[in-house]
C-alpha cells in the first residue's frame, strides 16, 4: 500500500495524507468492509438521552464502540446481534502501521454516511489511554471536516475526499471535530451512494 505524501494542516497534531489510497485500495477495501459487516449489521444508535444519530454505524475488531440509553462505551459484541465484531482487515492495520508505528488498533468504527447525515462536533475521550492517536479512512462521498481545539476556539474545515486519511495526534488527540454535510454523489465508490468512515483507535 503507497500512501502518499503528508500535507501541512497548520493544526498541530491533526494530520492528514490526501489520496493515501488509490482508487483501486479503496474499492478493494470498501468490499472488504462490506463483507465483514455482512455478519454485523448497520444499525442506527440512539444517545443516552434517547436522540437517534443521523449515521448508520457498526464496528470491526475486538471492540466496538457504542452508544445507547446506557451511554458511551465499548464493547466486545454487536448490540443488536449478540454476536463479536468482525476483524479488523490487514489492509487497515497494515495502515495504521505505516503511519503510526506499534501498538496496533483494537477497535474500528465503521460510520455509514448519506447525504442527510452529520456529526456533531465532539471528543474521542472513551478509551484508556487518551494519548494513543486515532486514525481515520474516508472512502466515498466527500464530506467538509471541521476540527478546534479541545477547549474554545476557532474551528478550521478541511475537505475529506475518498481515499484521504487522517490522524488526531499529540496536541489534537482531543481536538472537537465533526461532519458538517456530506456532498451526496460525489463519488461512485460506494454502492447506493454515501460516505464510509473508518475510524481506529486504541481503545482498552
Amino acid at each position: 500500500m503507497g500512501v502518499r505524501r503528508e500535507i501541512e494542516t497548520g493544526f498541530e497534531g491533526f494530520r492528514l495524507w490526501p489520496e493515501a489510497l488509490c482508487l483501486a485500495e479503496q474499492a478493494a477495501l470498501a468490499a472488504e468492509v462490506r463483507t465483514a459487516v455482512a455478519t454485523a449489521p448497520f444499525y442506527r444508535p440512539v444517545t443516552p438521552g434517547g436522540k437517534p444519530l443521523s449515521v448508520r454505524m457498526t464496528n470491526l475488531g475486538p471492540l466496538g464502540w457504542v452508544t445507547d440509553r446506557g451511554g458511551y462505551r465499548y464493547q466486545t459484541t454487536h448490540p443488536e446481534t449478540g454476536r463479536p465484531w468482525p476483524p479488523i482487515p490487514s489492509r487497515l492495520t497494515d495502515l495504521w502501521a505505516t503511519l503510526l508505528g506499534d501498538p496496533p488498533p483494537d477497535a474500528c468504527l465503521v460510520n455509514l454516511y448519506d447525504a442527510e447525515a452529520r456529526m456533531g462536533l465532539h471528543q474521542d475521550r472513551d478509551e484508556t489511554d487518551l494519548c494513543a492517536p486515532v486514525l481515520s479512512v474516508s472512502l466515498g462521498d466527500e464530506a467538509v471536516f471541521r476540527i478546534g481545539p479541545p477547549g474554545r476556539g476557532a474551528t478550521r474545515v478541511f475537505r475529506l475526499r475518498s481515499g484521504d486519511v487522517c490522524a488526531l495526534t499529540g496536541p489534537a488527540r482531543l481536538a472537537r471535530h465533526g461532519i458538517d454535510r456530506v456532498l451526496g454523489g460525489s463519488s461512485a465508490l460506494i454502492p447506493g451512494g454515501g460516505r464510509l468512515n473508518l475510524t481506529l483507535r486504541r481503545a482498552s
